[in-house]
């Protein structure tokens, strides 16, 4: 039997409808072969991230943990991925996230390359995620760029739709 596949965004840009948003929206979109279900820009969550009692965050973040593929995206500061996102990661137990996760960065230049892989995938397997491969860094000058999408998608693309189609029993 199966079932419809539910796919989610995070978005960790401390600025609302950011390029990140874009970039992960597409990537999302890229593998799903439609829109995401559900797209959490956290810049828009402003202080109630901060608040660990807050239903509207713990909702946000049962219905990422419950999402079948989940790209997970932060510009690069510092080597790393946000605050903000780090923020909203912290609320996820070690088995909290249950489907494929996609690890995403924009950076300003090829020096953080790594950044996904290196600070953002460990934290997704952390809380449960999925992650068949490698985290994708893209250059902020090219986020509108689907060239600069292309080979990792065509890479990661057959991995990832087989590990959802087994567990969704749908076809994408």
């Amino acid at each position: 039997m199966s079932r419809d596949l539910r796919v989610a965004v995070v978005v960790g840009n401390p600025k609302a409808h950011s390029r990140t948003r874009a970039a992960a929206t597409y990537v999302a979109t890229e593998l799903a072969g439609r829109e995401p279900d559900l797209v959490v820009d956290l810049a828009e969550l402003g202080t109630s991230l901060l608040d660990w009692q807050d239903p509207r965050v713990a909702e946000l973040v049962a219905e990422v943990g419950a999402a079948d593929l989940v790209v997970v995206a932060s510009p690069t500061y510092k080597a790393t991925y946000t605050g903000l996102l780090k923020l909203f990661l912290d609320r996820f137990a070690t088995d909290g996230l249950r489907g494929v996760a996609v690890p995403l960065m924009l950076g300003g230049g090829p020096a953080h390359a790594l950044a996904p892989e290196l600070s953002l995938r460990p934290v997704l397997t952390e809380i449960g995620g999925l992650v068949p491969a490698k985290g994708l860094y893209v250059l902020d000058s090219a986020h509108d760029d689907p060239a600069a999408y292309q080979q990792w998608l065509d890479h990661a693309r057959p991995a990832i739709r087989a590990i959802l189609d087994s567990r969704t029993g749908a076809a994408l």
